[in-house]
């Protein structure tokens, strides 16, 4: 099994995920948790997933777990990274205190092998993940691999947006690169998220600060997926038909899907294996 190079942080090849994630966990809440339920609802089209199997690729903080393993699914969770494998644990703890139900694991999503044997699922799961491995097209395939007959495969891939992507990615390379890099790329792009939230929010007629107090869609926190932007490396991209092609050629066939409407967020995609 692949495990994280112990030096990858400190060389800039890879943004702190883990760390990241773990700060996220102070501020989760019920009202974030069942925000992470009706997104899984939502794409996925169903009221509840009891008796459905779940596996979580790249787990990240956690919630998406949690979240499945709350309505009804045995969870299996695994990430790269030790400090998200301990956020999975840690919200174990919290909600399912010796769980029998859900398994966690560090593992990676390019160890075809290790993918291999966690055998085969309901639903397979790897939100914005796959892009952050290094080889995207790899961990896509790979995700395909434990999709049960019948089964379902929800992907988040960001959007390629051509020399947009291109200038981000150098962003992120200089924010990984030092603390020098990093106090610089949020010195100037902080300030920018917030004063074009606020300033959008007027034109509009609302609360600028509710963005800000309230959960995402998917119940997550605003403030800390702006840092996920900035220093997210490694980074991929991906044109929404690329990906959809990619696993029709696979025999999927697409159920669901929401775009990024050409901006610099994730294209979903919830495919079935038929």
């Amino acid at each position: 099994m692949t495990t994280p190079a112990p030096d990858e942080i400190a060389l800039g090849q890879r943004f702190a995920f883990g760390a990241n994630w773990r700060r996220f966990l102070s501020v989760l809440d019920e009202t974030r948790i069942q925000g992470a339920e009706d997104s899984l609802r939502r794409m996925l089209g169903v009221d509840d997933l009891t008796g459905q199997s779940f596996l979580d690729i790249g787990s990240g903080s956690g919630l998406f777990s949690l979240a499945a393993r709350r309505l009804g699914a045995t969870v299996t969770s695994f990430d790269y990274d030790p400090q998200s494998v301990a956020c999975a644990q840690e919200l174990k703890e919290r909600f399912f205190p010796g769980d029998s139900l859900w398994h966690i694991e560090q593992g990676s999503a390019l160890d075809t092998e290790y993918v291999q044997s966690k055998g085969q699922f309901d639903v397979v799961y790897s939100w914005g993940v796959l892009h952050h491995t290094g080889d995207m097209w790899l961990g896509l395939a790979n995700a395909a691999i434990p999709v049960a007959p019948g089964g379902r495969l929800f992907v988040a891939i960001y959007n390629d947006q051509g020399p947009s992507s291109l200038r981000w990615l150098r962003i992120k390379r200089l924010y990984c690169s030092s603390a020098a890099g990093r106090f610089v790329v949020c010195g100037l792009f902080i300030p920018y998220f917030f004063v074009r939230g606020i300033v959008g929010d007027l034109l509009r007629l609302r609360n600028p600060m509710l963005r800000y107090l309230r959960p995402t869609t998917r119940g997550m926190s605003l403030f800390y997926d702006w840092f996920d932007w900035l220093g997210g490396l490694p980074f991929q991209v991906a044109k929404a038909d690329d990906v959809f092609r990619f696993y029709r050629d696979r025999g999927f066939t697409l159920r669901n899907l929401v775009t990024a409407g050409g901006g610099w967020a994730n294209n979903e995609f919830v495919f079935s294996r038929d």
